[in-house]
């Protein structure tokens, strides 16, 4: 007789996961580490020694935000961090001002090649700003 192990898709799965240092992406886009401490069965979680980490391009910066609670609709993916593969990324990391100056850069940048990316589509008779132009 053989024994397969059981997977669980539901919050029971995240108990190998206490007091081990994860990555949470949320809902938001925002990308949070930290070390899980608690859940219950709607996945709400808490980090503790939690930041929030900013990437742009081949860099990040940090911002430290201690206890963290996380409502669990909000939690897109999740995953533990291997420490000896973080320290090996070849990303460099910078002071969270200059992070966030660059992020400010790139999504300007990017509304500006959107923006003219819509005109054009708009001069062929395509719909794409639905923010302004649709009501439904």
């Amino acid at each position: 007789m053989s024994f397969t192990p059981q997977f669980f898709t539901t919050a029971e799965s995240l108990v190998d996961s206490l007091d081990k240092k994860l990555l949470v992406v949320l809902r938001d886009g925002r990308k949070i580490i930290g070390v899980l401490r608690s859940y219950d069965q709607f996945a709400n979680l808490v980090l503790q020694d939690s930041l929030e980490r900013i990437y742009v391009g081949d860099s990040y910066g940090d911002i430290e935000r201690g206890v963290f609670i996380i409502r669990g609709e909000n939690v897109v993916l999740l995953g533990e961090i291997d420490g000896d593969v973080e320290d090996a990324l070849p990303l460099r990391e910078l002071p969270i001002q200059e992070i966030l100056q660059m992020q400010r850069e790139e999504a300007e940048e990017k509304a500006r090649r959107d923006k003219q990316r819509f005109r054009l589509l708009h001069k062929q008779g395509f719909s794409v700003d639905f923010a302004d132009n649709d009501l439904y």
